[in-house]
């Protein structure tokens, strides 16, 4: 005997009406996990270190964008990401300063060797002295020693 299974579209319909209505208590429930989120992530360090070395990841992971494909992506950038990107960049405001200012510090406390005139292989040590400063300012910030 064959199951009963109710219509995809039938079902689509009822889950976008039901998550419309629960948007509200979704929101307060989910800001109110965050050290539930953060504890459960940091205690999943070893499943996480398996599943990127797991044998054939890049081949599932190509086979999942492939199968995802360029029209979905598309459609979603159309459909959900135009709307809601400026929302987006001003509610990331504050990570972006805290993230990017210890750089911008590091940046401003440097004193590079001289200018010298242009086509000069010494300017490449200005160059080195900006990524070098960076490079150990990220791996201090990692609390990794430079590498």
């Amino acid at each position: 005997m064959a199951i009963k299974v109710k219509p995809v579209a039938a079902s689509a319909t009822k889950l976008v009406e039901r998550a419309q209505a629960a948007a509200a208590e979704y929101g307060t429930n989910a800001a109110a996990a965050g050290s539930e989120w953060e504890a459960n992530t940091r205690a999943a360090q070893g499943a996480f270190q398996q599943a990127i070395t797991a044998s054939g990841i890049g081949q599932r992971f190509a086979r999942g964008v492939q199968k995802a494909g360029a029209a979905k992506y598309t459609r979603k950038v159309t459909a959900v990401g135009a709307g809601r990107f400026s929302q987006g960049v001003a509610a990331g405001q504050e990570d972006y300063v805290a993230g990017v200012e210890p750089f911008f510090s590091t940046i401003a406390a440097l004193t590079l060797p001289q200018r010298q005139p242009r086509g000069s292989a010494a300017n490449y040590a200005r160059v080195q002295a900006v990524g070098n400063a960076l490079h150990a300012k990220r791996l201090a910030m990692l609390g990794v020693g430079a590498g």
